[in-house]
């Protein structure tokens, strides 16, 4: 699969966002090293903390359903428009948190693809995005 693919999966699922609170969509496609996708989005809760970011839920899928070896993640994510609907026209990093998890399971070259609404993409390494990283890979 190429990176163009995975964008479009990833703009794909902001549209499946539960975002009540926040009206901001993220969605991600990560691609394990057996070439599967695993999808997720982001999930609010009134009470903040059960939040679920899309990067770590596709991540908890891949896990959870035996997949520990990938290669890269396509995140895509912006705020509502008038209309509920996403807006994406900036790139939109992973959190911290998800920096965290993806270094529990990904190598230090492991890709984050990230892009907007006007084709621009940008491209990092899991080590660019958190140097330094406390991990077992």
């Amino acid at each position: 699969m190429n990176y163009d693919d995975l964008i479009k999966t990833a703009t794909e699922m902001t549209k499946r966002s539960y975002v009540p609170y926040s009206h901001f969509h993220v969605g991600a496609a990560l691609l394990d090293k057996n070439g599967k996708v695993w999808t997720g989005c982001n999930i609010e809760n009134a009470a903040f903390g059960p939040t679920n970011c899309a990067e770590r839920t596709a991540l908890f899928k891949a896990v959870s359903e035996g997949s520990l070896e990938f290669e890269a993640i396509a995140v895509v994510g912006g705020p509502e428009d008038e209309n509920g609907n996403p807006k994406i026209e900036e790139c939109c990093p992973p959190c911290g948190v998800c920096r965290q998890a993806l270094s529990e399971f990904c190598t230090k070259d492991f890709k984050i693809i990230l892009a907007n609404g006007k084709g621009e993409q940008k491209i990092f390494t899991l080590a660019q995005l958190l140097p330094e990283s406390f991990s077992l890979k």
